[in-house]
């Protein structure tokens, strides 16, 4: 494997380690301090601010038309409508059933990029996401019982595929301009035109939203903070920067991990106890992860 390659199993797997500490972050943000409009808004407009900022100490790169058109659409689908989905379906379910359909993103890459993109299925690919998918189903279901269930389940699942969806066209949608911009200038744009569209619809709600009003908390304060400058801005430079050197479906296979995090992070906190599933989850998400970026025997040969 290639130094590039390397760099982008870095940077995806930091990521998903970042939005697995998200995904509880999320939850009390929603609990206690925003609601779901106004947690998108927040997050939306201070990366906006931050990327264009960033922008100014960069070299300038311009964007064909028709491929600022395919980065505000994407950014649209995979940032405003993923995301809010993901936020709604954090209300009324809960965390770990969440995390077991993100366990599900890989399957639909792998379809969607077969449809759409004709990017190959090989039967290790299809091995190494059925042990990834498994890794993670198994310590979901483990962990159930010391986890509370939402006020609707069902109705958040649903949400939660329907972000699951929109989140993995956006892997499929983006592959070919992430290789051709960088990051900044990718998501400069995303966050811009999902700021332009969230925070006049959440405009209404702020009063509602505890952490911008004179009830506001500092715990509250350091929960966006993490949330917009860690699962926001360097969780979003990190992914287009990954899909520079892997496959659509090697970096969604990452996902896996999100849930994996999220069970160690709550041990370290005494949220949760250790038992024998998280570290036969890992190993097997792990592994899934490495088999998927195995070429076709033919490329291997050819090589």
């Amino acid at each position: 494997m290639d130094g590039k390659k390397i760099s982008g199993h870095v940077a995806i797997f930091s990521a998903n380690a970042i939005f697995g500490l998200g995904v509880p972050v999320t939850k009390v943000l929603l609990d206690n301090w925003v609601t779901p409009m106004g947690y998108i808004a927040s997050r939306s407009l201070f990366a906006a601010i931050i990327f264009w900022v960033i922008q100014c100490f960069l070299p300038k790169e311009k964007v064909a038309p028709k491929d600022l058109l395919v980065i505000l659409s994407c950014g649209l689908l995979g940032f405003f409508i993923s995301q809010t989905l993901t936020a709604e379906a954090l209300v009324y379910t809960s965390p770990v059933y969440y995390s077991l359909i993100a366990a599900m993103t890989p399957v639909a890459v792998m379809l969607l990029a077969a449809a759409f993109i004709k990017e190959k299925i090989t039967g290790l690919s299809i091995v190494g996401v059925i042990l990834a998918i498994a890794g993670a189903i198994l310590m979901v279901f483990a962990s159930q019982s010391s986890v509370g269930v939402g006020k609707n389940d069902v109705l958040g699942i649903f949400l939660a595929l329907m972000s699951l969806l929109t989140w993995a066209i956006y892997l499929i949608a983006t592959r070919k301009v992430s290789q051709k911009y960088s990051p900044v200038t990718q998501m400069k744009w995303v966050f811009l035109i999902s700021a332009v569209v969230a925070v006049p619809w959440a405009w209404n709600e702020l009063p509602l939203n505890k952490l911008y009003t004179s009830a506001w908390a500092w715990d509250g304060v350091a929960e966006m903070a993490f949330i917009v400058i860690f699962a926001t801005v360097l969780g979003y430079f990190l992914i287009p920067f990954a899909m520079k050197y892997l496959k659509a479906t090697t970096v969604s296979i990452y996902t896996n991990l999100q849930p994996v995090i999220a069970s160690l992070v709550a041990i370290v906190l005494g949220q949760d106890i250790w038992t024998w599933d998280k570290p036969i989850s890992a190993v097997l998400i792990l592994l899934g992860a490495y088999i998927v970026t195995i070429p076709p025997k033919s490329e291997r040969i050819k090589s």
